[in-house]
């Protein structure tokens, strides 16, 4: 079953095109019926490694010597975030393309490639597939940023694909050093012989070279530039994917996956993991406070937020991995959820300017109240799933005596919280003199994506125990078991 995470939107991502230029319509149902198939395909993913970690050799090829799939923990919690985000984002979709823009097919295919790129990533065994994968989730986000063709979107999506090939540039490079050290390109074959060349000037520069690439992918500061252009520039469903998956799956995943399994973990790496969640987390914050641009607001909360995943899994500790990677899963569900607000608002009134908003909450109490859901889940308030999330991390970080990282923690966290009062207020509560007429609450399809997410984030928040050691602690000991990675696909030590 496991190629079929990439075969499914790869094949639709094919037909849709030749479909929709029959029934328009067709293309969507046939976009909707794959992300749920995907999605399935992923919570059921969650029973197939309870036998252990699973591979699938292309060809019959079995690793090194051929293409390999492979299925763990880690790549289960990345799949469950890709295929639940990426089936509600469909879903929401549905109306919102159809009233705003006027190539539906076009942008399924996009959305069809953006998730045969990231399903491919997930599963990758090897760094050219890897790599090849992420080039097809690049280019597809690329595409999708600039879909309206208005000026401020074409500008993000050139912004976003100038950095982003940069830090390609940056990955393929390390690739190559590698390969011309090792001469194989299957992720637990290189791990298997860099045990041979541990201090070894090249692999360090090959950490530098993937630490930076990766980091860029996420946003993290100093390497942020493209995120608050690229996210409130895009359509809504697709700034949703983007903060609640493209920068993880192709920045946090593949930086934790290359650190922690193939290349090593080391006090030095633990160092600047740390230092960099803690620097984006502060200047994250400090930036999204003063913004009226409702998803620019929120792009720099991305930020922020990504900080606490990268500090948590910074730590190297049982309980600061198993915060971070939490933390990863509750950002997904809380911060799409928010985008998807701000795409129903700006739908609702043809405004996303904070001042310009005002008294939304009778006219869209759907928006509202999920929004509302997704503020208290993002600024940490029990029991809302970032509440523990956060609260693991802080822990974690007076475990390992880095009270710096702990208040931090905490003084951001409260920060967050004054930046979306400010949001409920001006967008919802308050009252304005002169309010817009004609407004009226979303459709239903996009009320269901946000409804299903606010549902989400109250059930993880109220059964974190469950999801946890369900689907976070599997992932947890993916890191935590470091080069047993090597063992686990070649069957070797």
């Amino acid at each position: 079953m496991l190629p079929l995470f990439v075969v499914i939107p790869l094949g639709l991502a094919f037909l849709i095109p030749i479909v929709s230029k029959f029934k328009e319509g067709l293309a969507r149902v046939l976009a909707l019926a794959g992300g749920f198939l995907l999605l399935l395909f992923s919570l059921a993913s969650m029973h197939w490694i309870k036998a252990g970690v699973k591979t699938y050799a292309v060809g019959g090829w079995k690793p090194p010597f051929g293409i390999c799939m492979e299925l763990d923990g880690l790549s289960v919690l990345i799949l469950l975030v890709i295929n639940i985000i990426g089936f509600l984002a469909l879903v929401y979709s549905a109306e919102y393309v159809k009233k705003r823009y006027t190539s539906p097919g076009l942008y399924y295919t996009l959305f069809c490639l953006l998730l045969a790129g990231l399903n491919g990533v997930a599963i990758s065994g090897d760094l050219f597939n890897m790599f090849v994968f992420l080039e097809i989730t690049s280019i597809a986000s690329y595409a999708l940023v600039a879909f309206g063709t208005d000026a401020e979107e074409l500008e993000a999506s050139f912004k976003y694909m100038v950095l982003g090939s940069i830090a390609s540039a940056l990955i393929l490079l390390a690739i190559g050093v590698l390969l011309a050290k090792v001469s194989t390109l299957n992720m637990a074959d290189i791990a298997r012989l860099l045990m041979y060349h541990k201090s070894d000037s090249s692999i360090l520069y090959c950490v530098a070279l993937f630490t930076m690439g990766f980091a860029l992918k996420a946003g993290l500061v100093p390497f942020h530039t493209w995120l608050p252009d690229a996210h409130p520039a895009a359509p809504a469903p697709v700034s949703a994917m983007l903060s609640g998956v493209v920068i993880k799956t192709l920045g946090i995943y593949l930086l934790a996956r290359v650190v922690f399994n193939i290349t090593g973990f080391n006090q030095s790496i633990s160092f600047i993991f740390v230092w960099l969640g803690i620097v984006s987390m502060v200047v994250g914050v400090l930036l999204a406070i003063g913004q009226w641009d409702f998803k620019r607001l929120l792009a720099y909360h991305s930020i922020s937020q990504i900080g606490y995943i990268v500090f948590g899994i910074g730590l190297g500790t049982p309980l600061g991995i198993i915060g971070g990677l939490f933390h990863l899963f509750n950002h997904s569900l809380f911060k799409s959820l928010l985008f998807l607000n701000a795409g129903a608002v700006e739908y609702a009134t043809g405004t996303r300017r904070l001042e310009k908003l005002g008294g939304l909450s009778k006219e869209m109490p759907v928006t509202s109240v999920t929004s509302l859901v997704a503020s208290l889940s993002i600024a940490g308030i029990p029991p809302l799933c970032g509440f523990w999330s956060k609260l693991i991390i802080i822990i974690a970080a007076f475990q390992a005596q880095h009270f710096t990282g702990a208040i931090v923690c905490l003084a951001v966290s409260m920060v967050t919280l004054a930046s979306f009062l400010k949001v409920q207020k001006y967008a919802f509560v308050r009252k304005t003199q002169n309010p817009a007429s004609g407004i009226k609450e979303v459709p239903l399809s996009m009320r269901i994506s946000m409804v299903l997410l606010a549902f989400l984030c109250v059930a993880v928040g109220l059964f974190y125990p469950v999801v946890i050691n369900m689907v976070i602690k599997p992932a947890a000991d993916v890191l935590l078991a470091g080069r047993e990675y090597i063992n686990w696909v070649l069957g070797v030590k």
